[in-house]
């Protein structure tokens, strides 16, 4: 599996970011430029992921993440987990959006 550091997602310049919690916990705070794409619509939402970059996910701490990122690499899309999550993401010091 493919993965990246909360410092290395900030260092990139415009990521596609991937938010796989529910839309509760997202609502609570995100990285900047995340998309909530709940682990359990995925299913139903693969259209919506795109295919012609790399796919950055996140969830909480790492779990539901890894197992999304497992999934869409065997789909064939280049999926990236972002290791520690949106916990890491705030732990860091970063910026958190509050819709």
């Amino acid at each position: 599996m493919n993965q990246i550091t909360v410092d290395q997602l900030a260092a990139l310049d415009s990521p596609v970011l991937i938010d796989v919690r529910e839309p509760d916990e997202f609502a609570g705070g995100h990285a900047p430029g995340a998309v909530n794409l709940p682990m359990s619509q995925l299913g139903d939402r693969l259209a919506e992921i795109p295919t012609d970059a790399p796919v950055h996910i996140i969830c909480h701490s790492g779990g539901r993440s890894a197992r999304v990122t497992d999934a869409l690499a065997a789909r064939g899309v280049s999926a990236i987990d972002v290791a520690g999550g949106t916990s890491a993401w705030i732990a860091s010091g970063r910026t958190v959006v509050h819709p």
